[in-house]
């Protein structure tokens, strides 16, 4: 039984933490960074050893504080194996029909990637509750808004090479979201048990995206 999406704290800051390839014991601590740094909706990647496992242990910890989910859900074997441990909400690396339908037929939100124009079309209108940009370095800002020429309806999710120092330009081009990978978790930080900096990097790249919608 997956764990309750909530659309609002989704739709009110749009980023999503991404783990990867962290252990078991450091998710409860990273989850709880996430919570102090006031991120709505972190993602851990089936790729992961014991991902399963670490999503159920991020859902223990937050305690219905954030949105918990699986990314990197590319066969309908991942697919259950995240609900089966209570993911709520399903990324994929890109456009997989089969588990995006699975996810349709259960009411489960799902974030495809795509990069081209055709792809991100065909994720949006298969019901894609946002649709990941990846990997968004390789257009950038200006390749964001040129998306948005024609499909300004479409919420995109910048993910792969966003910074502090790009944040703002992707914003100003339309983007709608952010997947957030090595900018709030970098490996070395996190095995030196720095949560304070995870936090503050999480609020850091929060206040951006505040004060952006806000203004």
């Amino acid at each position: 039984m997956n764990g309750k999406f909530s659309h609002e704290r989704f739709d009110a800051l749009p980023l999503v933490g991404i783990l990867r390839g962290f252990r078991d014991d450091q998710v409860a601590a990273i989850t709880e960074a996430c919570v102090k740094g006031g991120l709505a909706n972190l993602e851990i990647t089936m790729n992961t050893a014991g991902a399963p496992d670490q999503i159920r242990a991020a859902i223990e910890t937050a305690q219905g504080r954030m949105n918990i989910g699986a990314g990197t859900v590319t066969s309908i074997e991942r697919l259950e194996s995240a609900l089966e441990a209570g993911a709520s909400f399903i990324v994929t690396p890109a456009v997989i029909p089969s588990v995006i339908e699975a996810c349709r037929e259960q009411n489960l939100p799902i974030i495809p990637g795509a990069f081209t124009p055709t792809a991100v079309w065909q994720a949006w209108n298969a019901g894609a509750k946002m649709v990941k940009l990846f990997p968004a370095d390789l257009g950038g800002p200006n390749y964001v808004k040129a998306l948005k020429g024609p499909y300004p309806e479409i919420k995109l999710m910048a993910t792969g090479g966003v910074s502090l120092d790009t944040i703002e330009g992707y914003l100003r081009a339309g983007v709608d979201g952010f997947g957030l990978g090595g900018p709030l978790f970098l490996h070395d930080k996190i095995d030196a048990g720095e949560w304070d900096w995870v936090a503050e990097q999480i609020r850091l790249h929060r206040e951006i995206y505040e004060a952006h919608i806000s203004a």
